[in-house]
C-alpha cells in the first residue's frame, strides 16, 4: 500500500480509501467511491466507542474485494485488544461492506460502532480544481436508508446506503448500539447504491435488493470466464508469469460498460482516466488482440458511434476524426468541460484504421470491416482535409478550445512534451513524428481494406501511392544528419524540432523509416542517453527539458517500450527488441507484476529498483497490455494469412516460453520459444546424459 490508497474497482466504479478502508475526502488525490466520473462517497469512517481503528493486516482477495483486520486504539509495540474488527470491502454494481466484530473477552462487552457517512457528489474534474457547486444537495432518512441526492435540472446523481441489520440513522451516518457476549461476534452488511440519472445519462438504478448476495459470485464467474478465453502462458521466469496473470487480471477489472452500450470497453486507468480514451483504447486494443480479441471489436465499434461529424471549436471536433476522450460527469454535462466527446487528439483518428486492418487480420472477421467502411474512409479523409493544418502533407495539431481544450494532442500530451533540444518550446501548429508514422501505416492498411474487402482497387491505389510520397517526404524533412536521428516534430515554420525522443520508435513500428536508417535509429534507443537500463526514456537526457521524473520528459513508459520493442522487431532487430521487453518486464517485479503507467528515468547504475512517478495511474490499460504486447513480440507471433506464423527470439533470461491456445483465424494454435542460452544448456545437458550413459 503506498500513500494514495488502497484500490479496489469494476470497471468504472472503484473506491480508493486508507489502509483500515475509511475514506476521506482529499483535494489532490480522488479518494472515495467513484461511478461515471462523480464522487458519490467523500467520507466513510468506522469508530468503535469513538475511537478510531488501525490496521493489523490486509488481504486483497480480488481486484473487487479487500479484507482488512483492524483493532481499536492508537498502535503501540504491545496489542491487547479486547474486541477485533473484521472489514470485507466488494465493489459491484454498489459498495459492499461487511463489518464482524469479534469479542476475545470473557465477558460481555457493549459497544458502540459508527460509521460517518458524507457525500459531495464532486466531478472527477473537481477533484484538483475545486468549484462552488450551482445545483441542490439534500440528505434524508427513509426507512431506515440514508439518501443523499444532488440535483441540477436533469442531471441527478444518488447515493443510497442501508444496513442488514438495526441501526440509528441520521443525516451524517449510522450508529449500532451492540451487545456482545464473551467470546461472540456480530456482523452486518451495509450497502452503498451509486445512482445515475439524466443528462446525457440513462438511469443505470437497480431495485436496492437485486444484486445483494448475487454480486461476489457473479464477479468470479466473470472473470474466471475471461481468463479461460484467454491463452496460457508456461514459461521458466517468474516475474514474466507473475505480470503476464497480473496483466490479464487488471485488463479484465477495468472494462465498463457504457450508459448505452452493450459491450464492455477498456477504461484507460485509475482513478483519473476510468472512461474511454480513444488513443489508449485503440492501443490497448492492438496489444491484447491474440489474447482479448473481443476488446478491438468493442472499441473499433463504439469509437464508430461518436465519430466526428462536424465542425465544433468547443469540442475540438472535426468530420471523420476519432473521439478522444468522453466523461458522464456534471461538468461535461453543462459544457463546462468539453469532454461529451472531446476530439483533441491528432493520433486516434489514423490509429483507428490500423487498428481495424489489424483485427481483421487477426480474426478474420471481415463482416465488421464492411459494416465499418464508412467510418475507415472517413477517417482516412480526416488524414489529408483537416490533419494537414498547413498543407505540407504532415498532420499537425492546434487546438480549436483555446480555453479548456489540450494543448499537446499527440500520445505526449503534457504542456512541456514537446520541446527543441535546448529547451524551447515551439509555435502551434505542431507535427510531432509518430503521427507521420501512423498516418503511413494507415493509408497503406486502408487500401488492403479497400482492395480485399471494398471493392474499390482504384482507391487502394491511390492510398498507395499517397503513403509512397509521405514516406519520401518524411524521410526528408524529419532527418537530422547531425546525430542521425528523426526529429521529434516540425514546427509551424516546418523546421526541425530537434528533441531526441522515444517516439522515433513508433516510427519503426509503423514502417516509415528508410531501412539505411534503422540501425541508427536502434542504437539511439539502446544507447546510454535514452535507455535507462529499466526501459527506454521519453526524451534523452541530453535535452535540456529532461527530468527523470518529468512525466514525458525522461520517465519510462511501459506501453511506450512496448510500441518500441515491437518496432525493432519490424526491422529485425530482435536482440534489441528482446532487452527492451527484459528490461520492463524485470522492473515489472518490483511493482509486484503491476506495471505502472510510468515509472522514474534514473539510470539502473544509481538505483536497485525502478522509481516510482509519484501519480502515475496503476492498474493502468495499455500498461497491462504492454506485457501481453512484449510477449507476442519476444515469440515472433504475426497471423499469415490463415495460419500463426511464429518466430522466436527470446532473451537469455526468460529462457522458455510456452503460450497455448492463442485465438485468431486459425481457430486455436500454440506458439514455443526458447532463448539461445537455454538450448545451450539443454544441449549440454543432453550431451552429459548421453556421456554418463556411455
Amino acid at each position: 500500500m503506498n500513500e494514495r490508497g488502497v484500490s479496489i474497482l469494476n470497471g468504472n466504479t472503484f473506491v480508493v480509501s486508507d489502509e483500515c478502508g475509511d475514506l476521506h475526502p482529499s483535494p489532490v488525490f480522488p479518494t472515495g467511491l467513484f461511478s461515471f466520473d462523480t464522487r458519490f462517497l467523500s467520507t466513510w469512517v468506522l469508530t468503535v466507542d469513538g475511537e478510531r481503528l488501525n490496521a493489523l493486516s490486509r488481504d486483497d482477495l480480488q481486484y473487487f474485494e479487500t479484507r482488512y483486520f483492524l483493532v481499536p486504539g492508537a498502535p503501540t509495540h504491545y496489542v491487547d485488544a479486547k474486541i477485533s474488527i473484521i472489514r470485507q470491502q466488494q465493489i459491484g454494481r454498489e459498495l459492499t461492506e461487511q463489518l464482524t466484530i469479534l469479542n476475545h473477552d470473557t465477558e460481555e462487552r457493549r459497544i458502540m460502532l459508527r460509521v460517518e457517512m458524507a457525500t459531495d457528489f464532486a466531478d472527477l474534474f473537481e477533484i484538483k480544481d475545486v468549484r462552488r457547486k450551482t445545483g441542490r444537495a439534500s440528505t434524508s432518512v427513509e426507512d431506515g436508508h440514508l439518501r443523499f441526492r444532488y440535483e441540477r435540472g436533469t442531471f441527478v446523481r444518488e447515493t443510497i446506503i442501508s444496513s442488514t441489520e438495526p441501526a440509528r440513522v441520521d443525516e451524517r451516518g449510522m450508529t449500532f448500539e451492540l451487545r456482545i457476549e464473551p467470546r461472540g461476534r456480530w456482523s452486518t452488511e451495509l450497502h452503498v447504491y451509486p445512482i445515475v440519472r439524466g443528462a446525457r445519462g440513462l438511469d443505470i438504478r437497480a431495485s436496492l435488493d437485486a444484486h445483494r448476495g448475487r454480486a461476489k459470485p457473479q464477479l468470479r464467474q466473470d472473470l474466471d470466464d475471461f481468463l479461460a478465453r484467454t491463452p496460457q502462458l508456461v514459461c521458466d521466469y517468474e516475474p514474466l508469469q507473475q505480470a503476464y496473470e497480473r496483466s490479464l487480471v487488471d485488463l479484465a477489472a477495468m472494462r465498463y460498460p457504457p450508459l448505452a452500450f452493450p459491450m464492455r470497453l477498456p477504461a484507460a486507468g485509475l482513478p483519473w482516466f476510468m472512461t474511454i480514451f480513444g488513443r489508449d483504447s485503440i492501443f490497448i486494443s492492438l496489444q491484447s488482440l491474440p489474447f482479448v480479441p473481443e476488446l478491438a471489436s468493442a472499441v473499433l465499434r463504439d469509437l464508430a458511434m461518436q465519430q466526428g461529424s462536424k465542425l465544433d471549436d468547443f469540442r475540438d471536433q472535426e468530420p471523420g476524426k476519432i473521439a478522444h476522450e468522453f466523461r458522464y460527469g456534471e461538468s461535461a454535462a453543462f459544457e463546462e468541460q468539453p469532454h461529451s466527446a472531446y476530439y483533441g487528439s491528432a493520433d486516434s483518428t489514423p490509429l483507428y484504421v490500423i487498428l481495424l486492418d489489424e483485427y481483421e487480420r487477426w480474426t478474420g472477421d471481415a463482416k465488421l470491416v464492411q459494416q465499418l467502411e464508412f467510418e475507415a474512409r472517413a477517417a482516412l479523409h480526416w488524414i489529408d482535409e483537416y490533419g494537414d493544418l498547413l498543407g505540407n502533407g504532415y498532420i499537425s495539431y492546434r487546438r480549436r478550445n483555446t480555453a479548456n481544450g489540450l494543448e499537446n494532442q499527440c500520445w505526449k500530451d503534457s504542456w512541456d512534451s514537446i520541446s527543441y533540444r535546448d529547451g524551447r518550446l515551439p509555435r502551434l501548429p505542431r507535427a510531432t513524428c509518430e503521427l507521420q508514422g501512423y498516418a503511413y501505416d494507415a493509408k497503406l492498411r486502408g487500401a488492403r481494406l479497400a482492395r480485399l474487402f471494398w471493392s474499390d482497387p482504384a482507391y487502394a491505389d491511390r492510398l498507395e501511392q499517397e503513403a509512397a510520397d509521405l514516406k519520401q517526404r518524411f524521410n526528408r524533412d524529419f532527418w537530422i544528419e547531425d546525430g542521425e536521428y528523426y526529429a521529434l516534430a516540425l514546427d509551424a515554420d516546418g523546421k526541425p524540432v530537434d528533441a531526441m525522443s522515444s517516439n522515433m520508435g513508433h516510427l519503426l513500428w509503423s514502417g516509415i523509416v528508410e531501412p539505411a536508417r534503422a540501425r541508427k535509429v536502434a542504437k539511439h534507443l539502446l544507447g546510454p542517453s535514452m535507455f535507462s537500463g529499466w526501459g527506454v526514456r521519453t526524451l534523452a537526457d541530453s535535452a535540456a527539458r529532461y527530468n527523470p521524473v518529468g512525466y514525458h520528459v525522461g520517465t519510462v513508459w511501459p506501453f511506450d517500450n512496448s510500441i518500441i520493442s515491437w518496432g525493432l522487431w519490424r526491422y529485425g532487430f530482435r536482440k534489441e527488441a528482446g532487452q527492451i521487453a527484459e528490461a520492463i518486464i524485470d522492473a515489472a517485479r518490483y511493482f509486484n507484476g503491476r506495471l505502472p503507467e510510468a515509472f522514474a528515468g534514473y539510470d539502473r547504475t544509481l538505483t536497485k529498483y525502478p522509481v516510482e512517478y509519484p501519480t502515475a495511474c496503476s492498474p493502468q490499460g495499455w500498461s497491462a497490455g504492454a506485457t501481453l504486447l512484449f510477449l507476442r513480440t519476444m515469440l515472433g507471433l504475426n497471423p499469415h494469412e490463415s495460419h500463426l506464423a511464429v518466430q522466436p527470439a527470446l532473451p537469455a533470461a526468460i529462457g522458455r516460453i510456452e503460450l497455448l491456445d492463442i485465438p485468431g483465424r486459425w481457430g486455436l494454435a500454440d506458439a514455443f520459444g526458447r532463448s539461445r542460452a537455454d538450448s545451450r544448456r539443454r544441449a549440454r545437458t543432453r550431451r552429459k546424459g548421453r556421456q554418463q550413459m556411455a
